[in-house]
């Protein structure tokens, strides 16, 4: 019940950041489950796979909600999302391969890097000029999909939706803010769905995980966590209009920075 608990409560911060500053669930999500897992005493090495198999989960719910929105206001470009989930399902299944094979001190590790690299984003990032009357750039339908790789395989490695690689591509491509994050909306879906799956299929028979694990998922943890960060999203969307969100991005980002050396040391 104790674990329940945490993870409802990680669940409330991932939807209110989600909701206020546009963050994928994963940078909220697999730090402190990886802290959580030890506790346990779950065997480290397969902890941080845990983690980020568990996060990949929870954003398959909160993904589609996200995705309806964003087709509803008609802003998703669905040649463009198809192009890439082309190579995001293979790329989300690399990256489940390439975590089961590192060791999950190394991937802590990385995921710590990860983590400072989205932290100096967030600090440095200006808001954009406005690019509906630039000229697009799309690469053809065998360059997005080697673009949805490289996303995919990096978003199932950190247990992300992808948002914070696919968003900055799509507007380096001239495409409006809307289109781009609608679009990378669309595109979670395949991430989480993929990379869940490969998370379960690399994780499977494990002897070192514990009860309750689907493969790599642990499925307490990853009830709670969506049960909680599904409505406190939309709570986090009404706050960001009453918020200064710049002030929220720069305390969560510095907070981000902390985390990711802990990790990494």
């Amino acid at each position: 019940m104790t674990l329940v608990l945490i993870c409802a409560l990680i669940g409330v911060v991932a939807g209110l950041m989600g909701g206020t500053l546009g963050l994928g669930g994963g940078v909220v999500i697999v730090p402190p489950l990886i802290y959580l897992f030890h506790g346990m005493g779950v065997d480290d090495a397969v902890v941080a796979q845990m983690a980020v198999g568990t996060s990949l989960a929870t954003i398959i719910v909160t993904s589609a909600s996200s995705v309806a929105a964003h087709h509803r206001a008609g802003y998703v470009l669905w040649p463009v999302a198809g192009r890439l989930t082309v190579g995001i399902v293979v790329g989300a299944l690399l990256g489940a391969v390439i975590a089961d094979r590192l060791s999950g001190v190394a991937l802590t590790r990385l995921f710590g890097f990860f983590a400072i690299a989205i932290a100096l984003q967030m600090l440095i990032r200006r808001p954009g000029r406005a690019v509906e009357d630039a000229p697009r750039r799309l690469p053809g339908s065998a360059g997005l999909a080697g673009a949805g790789g490289v996303i995919g395989t990096f978003s199932s490695l950190f247990g992300i939706g992808g948002g914070s690689l696919t968003v900055p591509f799509l507007s380096w491509c001239r495409l409006p803010m809307q289109n781009a994050v609608a679009i990378s909306a669309a595109c979670g879906l395949p991430i989480a769905l993929a990379g869940s799956l490969g998370f379960v299929v690399t994780g499977w028979g494990r002897p070192e995980l514990p009860a309750w694990t689907l493969g790599y998922v642990y499925l307490p943890a990853a009830l709670a966590i969506v049960v909680t960060s599904y409505p406190m999203a939309k709570v986090g969307a009404r706050l960001s209009h009453r918020v200064p969100s710049a002030i929220l991005r720069r305390i969560f980002a510095i907070f981000l920075i902390g985390i990711g050396l802990e990790l990494i040391l």
